[in-house]
């Protein structure tokens, strides 16, 4: 199994123990007389045994990702910096003041990064995080992890 597998592996592993985890809780107390349709017990072991599967499975894709994880932190990293930039002021001139527009103040404002080199920024920066993750996609599709 590629790590792309394994990855898709681990959603749905992670998606069954949600459903169990929810089983357990909704079905732990009926009201008496009534039947209850799962066993909290019994799904509680379940619950333990996808635990340990997932654990074995993060594990196996966290030890065949060690050689990426350069590339991994980097493009957290951008993407952080992309939304923290995307939400940059870039106003240049006058700017009126439109919580106090009662008397019509107004003030003059100066950008050190202009809109057009803010929007250039995350173009480029864009385009690092998608040449990081198709060097990502590559290394997931190559390296096999022990199944």
């Amino acid at each position: 199994m590629n790590i792309k597998q394994a990855l898709k592996q681990k959603n749905k592993l992670v998606h069954e123990l949600n459903q169990l985890t929810q089983r357990m809780v909704i079905n732990n107390t009926v009201i008496e007389g009534n039947v209850r349709p799962y066993s909290s017990k019994e799904t509680l072991s379940q619950v333990y045994k996808k635990i340990e599967e997932i654990n074995v499975l993060k594990t196996q894709i966290h030890r065949a990702n060690a050689p990426v994880y350069d590339k991994i932190f980097l493009m957290s990293e951008l993407k952080s910096l992309v939304k923290h930039i995307k939400m940059m002021e870039c106003t240049n001139g006058i700017d009126t003041d439109y919580y106090n527009h009662r008397n019509d103040s107004s003030i003059t404002k100066n950008s050190e990064i202009s809109v057009v080199e803010r929007d250039n920024e995350i173009k480029f920066l864009e385009l690092r995080i998608e040449q990081l993750q198709d060097e990502l996609d590559e290394h997931n599709f190559t390296t096999q992890i022990p199944g």
